[in-house]
Formats: structure tokens, sequence, C-alpha cells
């Protein structure tokens, strides 16, 4: 293995990722299938890789077709990906043949992985037949003595056993049992459709003990893909090295929080939506507000709350930052050191609101949990806090991430990490900061001809200085971060309307370049 310029990677430096091959139908629709399995993995963090063994016309409303891979082509899939890559485990959905099974079942005593999940893909959770009876012969003499864990919903297990419907949960661990009798290590009996159960119940049996695993039910339409990605998750976390049961709980964790985020998104007309594996969707919804890339010139005016200051004068971080915004600031920071976790989420939402009624960014300082959990527009990062390469691996490319610097390497190294610009000062003395050293107008004007980001200028900086801060002459220099002079004031909204008017004034007149 060859990294750039030719030299050759030591096996310790080589990072080893879980992988999962899913072997399984394509769903037009995404919400099931390969689909449902590459957002499941993705979403667990794990690498996925698959094979397709059918391709289904669906949608919302059901299964309008399917057409079934050639046996042949099936096989070349197989060979092509066990033959290269290091599988970890592999999950089966549809498998919509007698000849494409005994083609896995072949495969995997040539090639062999670590763990086989089942997902005896036959009947859909909305009810359309995806493969014929023929199967379950081969199903049963072949294949499932294979599996490390089987996966199948009520309607499945009944097929399997050739029995009556399951309607209690003394059935499904009858089930379950004679289910393992088969062959499978372990069998998870899914009881999402049992009638007349409050909870989500599902029973796992790994020969010696049952396990009666409750979730919530959750009421919504959007439960397409449930079964494909619950296997997935449980293929993924055994992939991570999880045991059996860790791996389990986890999945069904995973499903209901993904259920529950996704209960009121509508996506499609007929009766079963798909839901969101990675609880995106929503807030690319709400952030629609703010879909532009980040703009140099939000940090024309850049507001950075104070909780102290706030509290002396008798306001909340939601009045300050109202004000803040209708008087002229263009991009707002959080920066709350005193309050507590919950009462700092439950703020930044309530000002997230605000600032996206009027197209202002929203940054968190320091806190990247509270940024994530309320979907901020991005992060404030000082030199002790999180490295910014860090916080855009965790935020993602979208999101804006700024970063104090007082020299030009540590301004180098946050256009290494990532930044979108760099906070610098203290400028002048300042009462937030305590031991804060200060580096001038000289100090600001070199770090901002070194940076190759945007600078923003910050400490001790309000209507007596701004203009000279301003008059330094460099084109990146793009405008002032304030505290004191904003929020330690009576009146948060007049003396916001005062520096931007001071600063308009200037820019006007020519002095503020490249805005």
């Amino acid at each position: 293995m060859q990294e750039k310029g030719g030299s050759t990677l030591s096996d310790d430096s080589k990072v080893k990722i879980p992988h999962v091959l899913t072997v399984a139908g394509s769903d037009s629709g995404g919400g099931a299938g390969i689909q449902a399995d590459l957002k499941a993995c993705a979403a667990r963090r794990v690498y996925c890789s698959t094979v397709i063994t059918a391709i289904t016309a669906q949608n919302t409303a059901g299964v309008q077709g399917v057409s079934i891979v050639p046996e042949d082509f099936v096989a070349e899939q197989l060979k092509s990906v066990l033959s290269d890559m290091q599988v970890d485990v592999v999950k089966t959905g549809m498998l919509p043949s007698v000849d494409i099974v005994k083609i896995l079942c072949k495969t995997l005593r040539e090639f062999p992985v670590p763990a086989l999940v089942v997902d005896p893909v036959m009947v859909s959770t909305s009810g359309d037949v995806l493969a014929g009876p023929s199967i379950l012969s081969v199903f049963r003499e072949e294949f499932l003595p294979m599996a490390d864990i089987i996966t199948p919903n009520l309607k499945e297990a009944s097929a399997l056993l050739d029995s009556k419907q399951l309607e209690t949960v003394d059935d499904m661990r009858t089930a379950a049992r004679l289910l393992h009798n088969m062959g499978p290590k372990n069998v998870l009996v899914k009881g999402g459709d049992l009638p007349g159960s409050s909870d989500a119940v599902d029973i796992l049996y790994n020969g010696h003990n049952f396990y009666e695993l409750h979730s919530p039910r959750i009421k919504t339409r959007n439960t397409h893909g449930t079964g494909c990605s619950l296997a997935s998750c449980i293929a993924a976390e055994l992939a991570k090295g999880y045991p059996m049961l860790s791996a389990v709980k986890v999945a069904k964790r995973f499903i209901e929080s993904a259920l529950d985020y996704s209960k009121d998104i509508v996506i499609g007309n007929g009766p079963q939506g798909p839901f969101d594996h990675l609880l995106r969707l929503k807030s690319h919804s709400q952030d629609c507000r703010r879909q532009q890339a980040f703009n140099p010139s939000d940090l024309f005016l850049h507001a950075v709350t104070d909780s102290g200051m706030n509290k002396k004068w008798g306001r909340s971080i939601v009045d300050a930052v109202k004000a803040a915004i209708e008087g002229g600031a263009t991009i707002l920071q959080l920066r709350e050191k005193d309050a507590e976790t919950k009462d700092f989420l439950e703020s930044a939402i309530a000002c997230l609101n605000i600032c996206r009624s009027h197209g202002v960014p929203l940054l968190i300082n320091d806190r990247i949990d509270v940024a994530l959990a309320c979907d901020a527009d991005g992060v404030h990062v000082g030199q002790s806090d999180i490295p910014a390469r860090v916080a855009r691996t965790l935020l993602g490319p979208e999101k804006i991430i700024g970063v104090s610097c007082k020299t030009p390497e540590q301004a180098q190294q946050a256009w290494l990490d990532g930044a979108d610009y760099i906070g610098c000062g203290g400028v002048f003395p300042t009462n937030t900061k305590e031991n804060n050293i200060t580096i001038g107008l000289d100090g600001l004007k070199t770090v901002c001809m070194a940076s190759k980001l945007p600078v923003v200028a910050i400490g001790g900086i309000g209507l007596s200085n701004a203009r000279t801060v301003m008059e330094i002459g460099v084109p990146n220099l793009k405008g002032v971060a304030v505290v004191s002079a904003l929020f330690d004031r009576e009146c948060v909204l007049s003396e916001t309307r005062k520096l931007c008017a001071m600063l308009s004034e200037s820019n006007h007149g020519g002095t503020l370049t490249n805005l």
C-alpha cells in the first residue's frame, strides 16, 4: 500500500474499518432493501458494500414490480467483494430464488466471514410478498443453520414454521425456540405488529436464555424499511466487535430513535413512508432560510453574548440576542460560561429560531455538544478547546467554524484544520477574559497579513476605537467582534445600532474594503 510520494504504509498505520456486506434487493423508493442497509450502516459508522439480488419498483403505496438479477451475476458480485475486501459481517435481505440462496451458501463456504445476519425477507411490513414458498425449504435445510442470527417478523416466523399467526408474546417465545432448532445460533422474533401490545416487543433467544426487549411503540406511518434497517444495525454492531445481545439492544434503540425523529415527516402519498436514518432531514427543512454558504461579510458586526452581563442588567439571553439582531448584528455567538447545559440548550434553540427568522447565523462558543443538539450554524473555538479539525468532523462540511488566534502560526493551523474564519485578539485590554494577552493593532495587522482566512478583530473594541481597528488597511479584516460594548450596556438595541451605523458609515466612506 502506497502513500502519496511512494512511501509504504506499515501494518501498524493501517486503520481497520468495520465492514458489512449486504445481499438484498433494491428499493426504488429508497426506504427499504439495499438503500436502507446503506443508510443504516452509514448512520452506525460502518462501511457497507452491496450485492443486489433483485430490482424492485416500489414506493410508499407498495411493490409494483420485481425483476430478479440473474444468478450468475449475483455470484459474480459476491466473488468481487469477498475475494478482495475483508468483510466482517454478511447481512442478507431479499433472496428471491432458490438458486440465489444456494449460490450464496456456496460462496460463503468458499469465502467464510465471521458472522452472518439473516433477515428472512418474504413479506414486507406493508404486506407485499417478496419471496415465494419454494424458498422456504432451502432456507430451513441449508441457509438458516449458517446464520449467527435470524430476524423474522411475525409473518416470516409463521411462514418459516408453517404455523398459524403469532398473536402473543408466548407465541413469539415458542416460535423463537422452534426456529433455533433449525440451526441458527440466535433468533430475534420481531413483534412490531403484535396485536394488542402497547410496546414494540421483540424476543431474542440464544438457545439458553430468552430476552424480552421492549421499546415504546411510535405512532407513525413512516415504518417502511424498519426490518432491513434493524438487521443492518445488528450487523454493524457485530462488525464493530459487540456481543450479540449488545448489538441487538443498540439496534433496537437506534430504530426507536429514528422512528421517533421521523414520525411527522411526509415522503410519498402512500400508507407507509420511509424514515430518516441519519436524523437530518428535518434539520435541512428548518435550515432552509440559511442555505447559502458562509459569507465573510457576516463577520461585519459579530455580537458575542455574555451570561454575566445579561444577568447584571436583568435580561435573558433570548432578549439580548433579539435586541442585537434588531440593532444590526450580522452574526451571533452565544458565549454562556455560567449557564447550566440544559438551560443553555433551551436558550440556544430559542435564539436559533430568532436568528433564522432574520437570516443571521448563530454560533455556539466552545460547546460542540450544544451546537449539535440545537443544530446551530456553527461554533467558535479557542486554542485550548476542541481542535477545529475535530469540530469539522463532528459538525460536517456545511457548518461555520471560527478559531481564536493570536499568532500567524495559529492562523495557519486554523486554515489547515478547515476553519472558516479566525477571531484575532485581544486587540485591546478587556475584562471579559482573565489574563488575556493583548496584541495591539500591529499584532492584529501581522496576523491578518499571514492569514489565508477572513479575520474578525476582537478584544476591547467599541464605539471609541472600532473605526481605528478597521482602518489598519488589510483586505481580509472583515469586521469586529464585540461583547461589553453591546451587552454590558443598559440598552443592547441602541448600542448595536450606534456601532452598526458607525461601521456602515466607515464602509461607505471606503475604509472597510472587500466586505
